[in-house]
């Protein structure tokens, strides 16, 4: 029976249906043992309006069982195009669900055209089922939205601040929404800046929840609490060296549902890494989409960055904090400033386990509790969809099996959770393997102990699965062979959600970062509390440049290179101790610099995926090492003035003179150190660069050889030589140099040692040479910004 749209339905006794079409409604009630609901009369006899494209010819059959009826997808054989789902997760031709009062299910998965589905029973003794979607009668109000709990709309969320946007009206009929908050507020997929007016039948999404204006109704249509994935014909070709095509991904299709547990398994090479990636939505395809709720991933990878926790496989945590300020940290970088940070760590310490180890150092902690510190940094954001790198890795069974197990219980509240794992020792408590085999092609999807039963292994050890798919060939049979099963049809084919959703029309947001000066504060905290923590090697980079300096004093005795007669000695001498004291801060500031941004790559590489500024990034560090190059300048020059006599010329003052080039020279270099950490892989190639970056610095600095031709333009690329200079003007190194003795017949004795205009002193040559000093380090900060921003995996 059929009622017409927007009318009550009058009969109270038997079980009917509600459908929703954006407004429109259309009752049917169920009297049958089964009945079939579509736009096709042939097909079905509950029929829907023909222009109700969202709904298949026939999309769902409804089977009495007592008292209720179950719900099935598509015709109970083959599924419909835009499927049924209960939380994002699909109804299938065969499993079906039953249905109880009040449930209800959605037609589709756009926002702007899906249709809701009601049961209603009004025979059954049970309470009804709370609806999933939330309406606020707007009633031209003011509507606040946001986590406050007075707010009109409480939007529960970590990433949503308390009073987040609000929506008035305009005086038009239409309303004015306007953000107050750090994280963002998106309409239509495009980021709001300020304010936006809200048209009917806008798409509204704060932080995970998702909201569509309706009239004078705000509906809220997704909370955001359960993701399902679904990857269609996957291919990835990459070029060999010989520029052949390799296959990375073979055509891969699957569906991982909201809540699950999610394995990827297979030998080295089978594609598992590259295969995470994309499903994370940081690899490209060369074809096929990853869907992310009926929505493209890497399009709208802004709109669920928030969603997403990653932890990949070197540990995302710094040796130097404890698990405590690890957390504090990342939660002041990541979540809204009005955040009760505290609270937060704490709930996390509990989820992760580690409420008595929160005051323990990182690098005290054993292997399984670092990565459940690097969970923790995820779990800040409470992401529903979680991707792991290898967790276990290097973990003994014991600690395997703890982590798995943390793992099964997080996907068991509700977290869909996918990890790359070599262990396979504990995978029976995922529900699904991804099995894969050489080529990436997909030899298996399903339950776990059903692998054996597909693969005729009489064993309970998954590596001799491993073997069977070892060699290439092998892999594409089982791959042939699992298309053409029954496995396939109910664990795939019965659950991607086919057909292609709604196109984009407006580009992806960038990503929403907080601002400079915050990120600034943030991070500068935490890298002078790394600093800290690290007594000796702080000790030893501000000793190493005074002690060097006072070893010359002794070296030399009782000779004053500074205020001795002119002398051709004397003029050596002098040359050799400035050229000390530029050493001494070359090696100082390259080896307090070298290892600060390739030691962190990992750390630096999920926040920049989350909402890591670049520029805050590296003007954290140049801060401190600022600081550092302030302290190591004051004792540097502490010791020059107390080892040797204050020379006779005083261009400008000798202290300050001395404090601004030793400074100079500090900072240039330790930017010099920044770009070199930058472009490095690991910390072995950094260590190795410091030789070949300090030997054409000593070679080239002009007090070793004589500069002409080449090597003097050479020379001007070095620091070292810019160094000398401001030093060698300061102390006036040519008037140390005696006349040229000039013989009987007018010819001159050459000496060893030439005055040159390096050491001119003059106001013109100190500036040239300080800035020159300060044109490098602002070329390698620049240097700096353009390599790490080459690394950035931001989808585009």
């Amino acid at each position: 029976m059929t009622i017409a749209p927007g009318k009550q339905i009058t009969f109270k006794t038997s079980p009917y249906l509600e459908l929703n079409n954006q407004g429109e409604i259309i009752h049917f009630e169920l009297t049958q043992d089964r009945h079939f609901l579509g736009r096709d009369t042939r097909l079905v006899d509950l029929v829907v309006p023909p222009q109700w494209q969202v709904i298949s010819s026939c999309h769902a059959v409804f089977r009495r069982v007592g008292e209720s009826y179950w719900i099935y997808d598509g015709d109970g054989q083959e599924p419909s195009t835009n499927g049924l789902f209960i939380n994002h997760t699909r109804i299938t031709p065969f499993e079906g669900y039953l249905l109880n009062n009040g449930i209800e299910i959605k037609i589709g998965q756009n926002p702007q055209n899906l249709i809701r589905l009601r049961y209603f029973n009004p025979n059954t003794l049970a309470s009804l089922t709370q609806f999933s979607s939330e309406y606020i009668a707007l009633e031209n109000r003011s509507v606040l939205l946001g986590r406050d709990p007075a707010a009109t709309l409480h939007l529960d969320s970590p990433v949503v601040s308390r009073r987040h946007a609000i929506l008035e009206p305009d005086g038009r009929g239409d309303y004015l929404l306007r953000d107050y908050s750090k994280q963002g507020v998106f309409v239509n997929g495009k980021r709001v800046k300020q304010s936006i007016k809200i048209s009917d039948r806008d798409t509204i999404r704060i932080g995970p929840f998702t909201l569509i204006r309706q009239g004078d109704t705000l509906e809220l249509c997704d909370t955001g609490t359960q993701i399902r994935l679904d990857a269609q014909r996957l291919l990835r070709l990459v070029k060999d060296r010989s520029n052949n095509a390799r296959v990375l991904l073979n055509d891969l299709s699957f569906a991982i549902e909201p809540g699950q547990f999610v394995a990827l398994v297979g030998g080295s090479g089978a594609g598992k890494s590259t295969l995470m990636r994309t499903l994370l939505g940081i690899s490209p395809t060369t074809k096929g989409k990853v869907y992310i709720n009926g929505e493209s991933l890497r399009k709208n990878f802004s709109l669920y960055r928030t969603q997403i926790g990653y932890v990949p496989q070197d540990d995302i945590i710094h040796q130097n904090l404890t698990v405590k300020e690890v957390l504090e940290y990342a939660a002041k970088l990541r979540l809204p400033p009005d955040t009760e940070v505290n609270e937060i760590v704490q709930k996390t310490l509990y989820e992760i386990e580690m409420l008595d180890r929160g005051q323990v150092l990182v690098s005290q902690l054993s292997g399984g509790q670092r990565k459940r510190g690097s969970i923790g940094v995820e779990l800040l954001t409470n992401p529903v969809l979680f991707f792991l790198d290898e967790p276990t890795s290097g973990l003994d069974p014991g600690l395997d099996k703890k982590m798995m197990l943390l793992l099964r219980k997080l996907a068991s509240q509700g977290r869909t959770i996918i990890l790359v794992t070599h262990a396979t020792a504990n995978i029976k408590l995922c529900d699904r393997i991804i099995f894969l085999g050489r080529g990436g092609r997909l030899c298996y999807f399903g339950p776990p102990q059903q692998a054996f039963e597909f693969f005729q292994v009489e064993s309970d050890d998954f590596a001799d699965i491993y073997n069977l798919l070892e060699e290439e060939n092998n892999a594409h049979a089982w791959a042939a062979q699992f298309q053409r099963s029954n496995d396939y049809k109910q664990y795939v084919a019965n659950h991607l959600s086919i057909g292609e959703p709604q196109p984009t029309t407006i580009a992806p947001p960038p990503p929403k970062q907080a601002s400079i000066p915050e990120q600034l504060s943030i991070l500068t905290q935490r890298y002078f509390q790394l600093i800290k923590r690290d007594p000796v090697n702080l000790l030893l980079n501000l000793l190493t440049a005074p002690v060097g300096i006072i070893l010359i004093r002794l070296a030399i005795r009782d000779q004053d290179p500074f205020v001795s007669e002119p002398s051709l000695k004397i003029a050596s001498l002098a040359r050799q101790v400035l050229f000390v004291f530029t050493s001494a801060a070359l090696w100082v500031g390259l080896s307090s610099s070298l290892q600060e941004v390739v030691k962190e790559t990992a750390i630096y590489l999920r926040e920049r995926l989350v909402n890591l500024g670049l520029v805050s990034y590296l003007g954290s560090k140049f801060i401190v090492l600022s600081g550092l190059a302030i302290l190591q300048t004051i004792l540097m020059s502490i010791v020059i003035l107390v080892c040797f006599q204050h020379p006779a010329y005083e261009l400008i003052s000798w202290p300050i003179g001395v404090s601004i080039t030793s400074f100079l020279t500090l900072i240039s270099c330790m930017s010099l150190g920044l770009m070199v950490s930058a472009i490095v892989k690991n910390s072995s190639q950094a260590n190795s660069a410091l030789p070949l970056i300090l030997l054409p610095q000593i070679i080239f600095s002009g007090v070793l050889f004589k500069m002409e031709g080449l090597g003097r333009v050479v020379s001007w690329l070095m620091l070292s030589r810019w160094s000398i200079g401001a030093y060698g003007s300061l102390v006036n190194v040519n008037a140390f140099i005696p006349e040229p003795v000039q013989l009987p017949d007018g010819t001159t004795v050459s000496q060893p040692i030439e005055a040159s205009s390096v050491y001119d002193p003059t106001w013109q040559n100190l500036g040239l040479n300080w800035g020159i000093l300060i044109l490098h380090l602002v070329i390698y900060l620049g240097l700096t910004w353009f390599v790490q921003k080459r690394k950035d995996i931001l989808p585009s």
